[in-house]
């Protein structure tokens, strides 16, 4: 198996997909219509903020399971020289185990608590011995390693 990649690099590839994803979510959510809380006078409306966060989760979800069960990259792990193997044998992981994956990695950050979650998530790879894994690899058994 190649050696495991930089947790910094991994985060650094994380914040590339959040942009690239985040805009389409912008774009489709602007032109929908569907955008955060809208208030007027004495209303706010809290349901379009849910149709942007399910916007974004099924984007963000079906974005890391395709790129992942496709080639193990998103594009900004690409970009970087990363990607996603199983922990077991170092392959490319199936559609089962990438979208286990995205959808521990983006529910929450969709749902309730971006900013934490992803911390927490993602941050958890910095700490991690011996592999270097965030909570949504634990949960899918996979790495992250360099292809460098």
């Amino acid at each position: 198996m190649p050696p495991l990649a930089d947790s910094a690099k991994r985060t650094l590839a994380r914040i590339i997909d959040m942009i690239l994803v985040g805009i389409v979510v912008y774009l489709l959510t602007w032109a929908f219509n569907v955008r955060e809380y809208q208030v007027n006078g004495d209303r706010v409306d809290a349901a379009r903020s849910f149709g942007q966060s399910l916007v974004a989760a099924v984007l963000y979800i079906a974005y890391d399971t395709f790129l992942t069960h496709k080639t193990g990259q998103t594009l900004g792990k690409k970009w970087l020289r990363m990607r996603v193997a199983n922990l077991s044998d170092g392959a490319t992981p199936s559609t089962q185990t990438s979208l286990l994956r995205a959808l521990v990695l983006w529910l929450p950050f969709a749902f309730c608590c971006a900013c934490v979650w992803t911390v927490i998530c993602g941050g958890w790879s910095f700490f991690d011995r011996p592999y270097k894994q965030g909570l949504h690899d634990k949960a899918a058994k996979t790495v992250v390693v360099s292809t460098d």
